[in-house]
């Protein structure tokens, strides 16, 4: 997933204010997991990043396709193995989520990433037969949970619940911060964002949306948007980070699930904003793959998602659209 500009790169910056010396009740943590960096911001008197970090393991260890031995891994291999909490959450809201939007989203996609050179199993590049092989082992409805223990169609399904774990994991320690009583705090891993209350100079958290430059780093810090937020989460998926160029046409790593190849709607970003990060994240992805008409659809009988689309015009121009809902997010100059 992209990671924050706020230090180094990403699709979403984070224009957190500085921790002022004079007020040294907000804690700043920062640290490693899920193959990116975290940054959190909490009002707190006192520092609890070892049971922030502690929380992140087990979410890791339950939901990370490179950790040969997590919760999904096993199922992966078809090894028998106790369903923990967090897979069952993330498993159950995909399912959701797949159900909603008729399968575009879908938990179920992982071999055809790795396919296409954007998963754990390192680059490749599938002909049009081996994507019709790869068709049978996707598909959400395939996969139950029955008496405690998932149940697939086929043995050679796998799992990947890439597109919600890591929203989750910013979810996890929002709520984790909640529950020792602290209203104000900002989470953000890997450009994963949720918020509450005010920073520690007293104003809304302020997140600032990249241009869509191509490139792995947004190496000019350039901005395209900057929004407000005072409670909520907000994720960004684009095509301009992760994807590679062959016989002259790019190729990203949005998959369409039903077809088995790189989404290639003009699309070059999609910002959701929503009550929990776990489902800005799986609908920031998803809404990629459905194109804007479809997402401007959707969003009209989804009240509680807003978004923010960057499309392509042409070579050297784009395209903005937001819904209503959004705009009430954007910063005033």
């Amino acid at each position: 997933m992209p990671r924050i500009y706020y230090l180094f790169l990403g699709l979403l910056s984070t224009l957190v204010s500085t921790i002022s010396c004079q007020n040294d009740t907000y804690q700043f943590n920062q640290g490693f997991i899920f193959g990116t960096e975290y940054h959190i911001q909490y009002k707190f008197d006192h520092d609890i990043q070892a049971e922030i970090q502690s929380a992140l393991d087990e979410v890791n260890h339950s939901l990370s396709t490179y950790d040969s031995t997590s919760v999904v891994s096993l199922i992966n291999k078809n090894i028998s193995v106790e369903l923990d909490t967090h897979f069952v959450v993330v498993f159950k809201r995909s399912q959701e989520i797949s159900a909603e939007t008729k399968g575009m989203f879908d938990i179920s996609v992982g071999p055809l990433v790795n396919a296409w050179g954007f998963g754990f199993k390192g680059k490749q590049f599938p002909d049009s037969v081996q994507i019709l092989n790869l068709l049978p082992r996707i598909g959400y409805q395939k996969i139950k949970i029955v008496d405690g223990k998932i149940i697939k169609d086929r043995p050679d399904i796998e799992i990947d619940p890439s597109s919600a774990a890591e929203g989750y994991g910013v979810d996890v320690v929002a709520n984790l911060l909640e529950k020792k009583g602290i209203e104000n705090y900002l989470v953000e891993i890997g450009g994963e964002i949720r918020s509450k209350g005010i920073n520690s100079k007293g104003k809304k958290w302020t997140v600032g949306i990249d241009k869509p430059i191509e490139g792995e780093y947004n190496a000019t810090g350039e901005i395209q948007e900057i929004v407000s937020i005072d409670s909520g989460a907000i994720s960004t998926s684009g095509n301009y980070r992760k994807f590679y160029y062959r016989d002259g046409k790019k190729y990203a790593h949005v998959i369409n699930p039903h077809t088995g190849y790189p989404s290639e709607h003009q699309i070059l970003s999609v910002t959701v904003y929503a009550d929990d990060c776990m489902s800005a994240d799986a609908y920031s992805t998803v809404f990629m793959v459905m194109g804007l008409e479809s997402t401007q659809m959707f969003l009209k009988s989804h009240p509680e998602l807003s978004a923010y689309i960057i499309s392509s015009k042409d070579t050297n121009s784009y395209s903005i659209w937001m819904s209503d809902s959004f705009k009430e997010l954007v910063s005033k100059p």
